[in-house]
């Protein structure tokens, strides 16, 4: 009996609806060239008849915060539903264009700690929670190029998605796991002067592109990372830091990003794009850390 069998077993057991697919339906993998044809607007997609279906909505030039008063759209998070295709755990994606992710606070104390977030819908109830685990002195000593695993877990407390990053000095990459032990995709740095990553499927094939601005480290206003299509200009998403207030910048470091994709995008994908956020605030905004090179500044 094979692995998915067992799944569909135990999902019915429990009680859980699981879906199938039906006579004729394809399920999708990753487009073969990429995401982004100029000129070609991707079909709105939905899940088929007999499923929950996802909500009405529309790509945002802005993230929607759980505090705006404007109406959200985000569905409330249902029961566990086995979607085949999906890796177990994320079939809640499948309903979504937005998350907002919350770094739990971390106050500037110059000592580095695991970093943990919180993973929200746009009404702001939590859908995963992720947590490092790195060494303590490699982190405080290299600081943002410290390497480290990222456990991303769901309400129940099931791994869903695992980051492993290597420790390097240069061109970072990290590689997206979903289940935890089946590899999804990779984040790597481009060599560039701009912040301008890499997003490669499973078999290292290009599927997308992520560039952001040439100072990511401005005071005030929202930090935009654009994602775009291999081919072509065309953005097909955007991750956003969003601006703390001055006090909270002064007493800690924690970030607030939120991003934005299409609603029928490959839920692999939105999975490898919410380790790409992750692992642009470990390298873009962690402020803790770097005691080597403290030590070679004052030798």
């Amino acid at each position: 009996m094979s692995w998915f069998s067992h799944i569909v077993d135990y999902c019915l057991k429990l009680g859980y609806p699981v879906q199938m697919p039906q006579p004729g339906q394809h399920i999708s993998a990753y487009p073969v060239q990429g995401y982004g044809v100029p000129g070609q607007v991707p079909p709105s997609a939905g899940l088929q008849p007999g499923n929950h279906p996802p909500p009405v909505q529309t790509v945002r030039d802005h993230c929607v915060s759980p505090s705006s008063s404007q109406t959200s759209l985000a569905p409330a998070v249902p029961p566990p539903v086995l979607l085949f295709g999906v890796p177990p755990g994320l079939e809640y994606f499948t309903q979504i264009d937005q998350i907002l992710i919350h770094q739990k606070i971390e106050l500037l104390t110059g000592f580095e700690t695991n970093n943990q977030y919180e993973i929200k819908n746009s009404i702001g109830q939590e859908i995963y929670h992720a947590k490092e685990d790195s060494d303590c002195f490699i982190r405080n000593l290299f600081g943002p190029a410290h390497g480290f695993k990222m456990h991303i877990k769901d309400n129940m407390d099931q791994e869903v998605i695992q980051l492993h990053r290597p420790m390097r000095c240069f061109l970072q990459e990290i590689e997206v796991q979903a289940p935890p032990g089946v590899i999804i995709g990779y984040v790597k740095q481009e060599w560039s002067f701009l912040p301008k990553f890499t997003i490669l499927g499973p078999n290292n094939e290009v599927l997308l592109k992520i560039q952001g601005p040439f100072l990511p480290f401005k005071c005030c206003g929202d930090i935009d990372f654009e994602v775009k299509g291999n081919i072509g200009e065309q953005s097909v998403g955007r991750i956003t830091k969003q601006r703390s207030g001055l006090l909270k910048k002064c007493i800690s470091d924690a970030s607030n990003f939120c991003i934005q994709f299409p609603l029928d995008m490959d839920v692999k994908m939105k999975a490898v794009l919410l380790g790409a956020c992750l692992f642009i605030d470990i390298m873009f905004f962690d402020k803790g850390g770097n005691l080597f090179l403290k030590l070679l500044r004052a030798s």
